[in-house]
């Protein structure tokens, strides 16, 4: 059943761990590699509550979730073939896009079939056994341009604008990896019926039509004054961005305002005209219906991810500076210390693996929460020791850190987060859930090359130390947060 995220993550992770690097090789700035980045986040708002509530609605002899799992992983092996081959720097942020909206297609429905295929109790297992094949795919596909170099003697570097074979031929086996997996898990498990998950939840008669009894009347007044104050905000912050001549990637922020207000606008007027039954006013009006501990949920996700986001981006272009002493893309060194960022992503990932069958055993002594604030608290720390290493060869000491933080972000609020979840409505919640996650990604992106630029002298260092207090703040956070069925699981 979570066999296939061992695809999705090779995928993320040479994603994550090569493509700062192929935007640099092309010619991009350091201040402008965040804003290249938005692609990703911005692909995962729109399209997880889509397919989740696609997927919900879904039933055919392939299954519900399965259909997804197919078409994504087909569309993003294609892109994973074609990212590295590149011309120009456009060309390649455009593949990016293309990439992660056809991850996300394979990835959201993912989450929501665990929560399907596993009661409670067997959850919190659940989520762990998707970290453990999320870390070894990572692990793996992290190493990937390392192994090729000096095990296979591949070319590491390449002439000025050329990306090295190494990491060609990395993604090339990533695409294979991707969709080999995912179909694996695609023949070999069997979906429940939608009248069987109902029978299993001991669901009513009443919650299977729960969406005929929403007053839709009632959010008029919330999307009335949602539609003014966030337009509003909008406005004024993209007047203010424009009068004091600020860096122009803040105008996603603000122009994310007013799309959030004129979003509301256009679902009032839906609703005023009786157009209730389609599938945008059925997912708007869910997010303004969340359950109580997505809500909590919710501020444990965005600092965990904003610090995440950071990582991502800057790893290698902090690493490559503050530690070699060098941001020459062209020069062997910077790939050799490229290659290097890329294994430590690995390690992490196999620390993830490893962690993720301890996790379940400290949360049944412990709680989910205390589990997760503890491990959010060591990644945040590992972020913070990055400033202070000279020895590249030590960086390994600050990922098990990291490790521990990545596998309970993949499971530990996946596992309290499915308790409060209606099984009719899990893959739009899910995906709604990741709204959570990519607007931190979608601030980071924002506003960490004007911080870096402005505030840090040009030092991506310290957008690695704002990632883990970051994550300490969401350890923190996650005391807050409600989840009566996981006190002891």
């Amino acid at each position: 059943m979570s066999f296939g995220f061992l695809g999705i993550q090779f995928g993320f992770a040479l994603q994550n761990g090569n493509v700062s690097r192929i935007f640099e090789t092309l010619g991009a700035e350091i201040d402008n590699i965040a804003i290249l980045w938005i692609a990703a986040p911005v692909t995962g708002l729109l399209m997880q509550p889509i397919i989740g509530y696609l997927s919900d609605n879904t039933w055919n002899r392939f299954g519900r979730r399965r259909p997804f799992f197919m078409i994504g992983a087909i569309l993003a092996s294609i892109a994973i073939l074609v990212m590295p081959n590149s011309p120009v720097l456009w060309f390649a942020a455009g593949m990016l896009w293309i990439m992660d909206a056809s991850i996300n297609v394979t990835m959201e429905p993912f989450r929501a079939f665990v929560g399907d295929m596993l009661p409670d109790e067997q959850r919190t297992r659940g989520f762990a056994m998707q970290s453990f094949f999320i870390g070894i795919g990572a692990f793996v596909a992290s190493w990937l341009p390392y192994v090729l170099t000096n095990w296979f003697d591949v070319a590491n570097v390449a002439p000025a604008g050329e990306i090295p074979d190494s990491v060609k031929y990395s993604f090339y086996l990533g695409g294979g990896v991707f969709v080999t997996a995912v179909m694996w898990t695609v023949f070999r498990t069997k979906e429940y019926s939608p009248q069987e998950l109902a029978s299993f939840a001991e669901q009513t008669e009443e919650q299977a039509i729960d969406r005929d009894l929403i007053n839709y009347e009632s959010f008029l007044a919330k999307f009335f004054n949602g539609t003014l104050i966030w337009t509003s905000i909008g406005l004024i912050a993209s007047y203010l961005i424009y009068y004091f001549r600020l860096e122009k990637e803040l105008y996603i922020l603000s122009g994310g305002f007013v799309a959030f207000g004129l979003v509301q606008f256009v679902t009032s007027n839906l609703i005023k005209g009786n157009k209730t039954q389609n599938g945008f006013v059925h997912i708007i009006t869910d997010l303004f219906s969340l359950p109580k501990t997505m809500v909590q949920l919710a501020f444990v996700q965005f600092f965990s991810w904003f610090a995440l986001f950071a990582m991502w981006i800057y790893s290698t272009s902090a690493v490559t500076s503050h530690i070699y002493h060098t941001s020459d893309a062209t020069s062997p060194i910077y790939n050799e210390a490229a290659n290097w960022v890329s294994g430590m992503f690995g390690w992490y990932n196999l620390f993830a693996a490893a962690f993720a069958f301890l996790l379940p055993a400290l949360a049944k002594y412990t709680n989910r929460k205390v589990t997760h604030m503890i491990a959010l608290i060591l990644g945040g720390l590992g972020l913070i020791s990055f400033y202070f290493i000279t020895n590249p060869d030590h960086l390994i000491y600050s990922m098990i850190g990291v490790g521990v933080a990545w596998a309970s972000i993949l499971s530990m609020p996946y596992a309290i987060l499915t308790g409060s979840l209606p099984a009719n409505k899990m893959g739009v919640f899910m995906g709604i859930f990741n709204f959570f996650i990519v607007i931190p990604q979608i601030l980071a992106a924002s506003i960490l090359g004007f911080m870096i630029k402005s505030l840090f002298n040009s030092e991506p260092i310290y957008a690695l130390i704002l990632g883990g207090v970051s994550m300490i703040i969401a350890g923190f956070i996650t005391l807050f947060v409600t989840d009566r069925k996981g006190q002891n699981s």
